[in-house]
């Protein structure tokens, strides 16, 4: 075990993100916070802190069971991050899956009258 880790290290390290460099770039625009505080890549983390990490469309908080600065398995790597996303959170995704269809796909051009009453029914109902 490492006493101190990076925390872009630790959050590639536990596949929070598929490469390290998106982990720092996360950390440099802010979306990863410690309590309120946003942190820089080259911050340590201990074991028992909870990083908030905010991938679009939600916040997802992660607990610190144990350091690492290698890169490991998935199966490995619930050993050492918890998810304790609260699940207001994860509602949000669920929401977000359902109402995927309305979406249109690129290239189909405007909508039809009628998609335009049946959308304006829908949102009133």
């Amino acid at each position: 075990m490492t006493e101190n880790v990076r925390v872009d290290k630790w959050l590639w390290a536990v596949r929070i993100f598929k490469t390290r460099s998106l982990a720092a770039e996360a950390c440099k625009k802010g979306h990863v916070l410690l309590g309120d505080t946003a942190l820089k890549p080259s911050r340590t983390i201990s074991v028992g802190n909870i990083l908030k990490v905010r991938k679009a469309p939600i916040t997802r908080s992660f607990k610190v069971l144990a350091l690492t600065g290698k890169r490991m398995s998935a199966k490995l790597a619930v050993d050492f991050v918890e998810d304790v996303t609260p699940p207001e959170e994860t509602e949000i995704l669920d929401i977000q899956k359902n109402m995927r269809w309305i979406a249109r796909d690129r290239g189909t051009g405007r909508p039809t009258k009628k998609d335009r009453r049946e959308l304006d029914d829908f949102f009133e109902a």
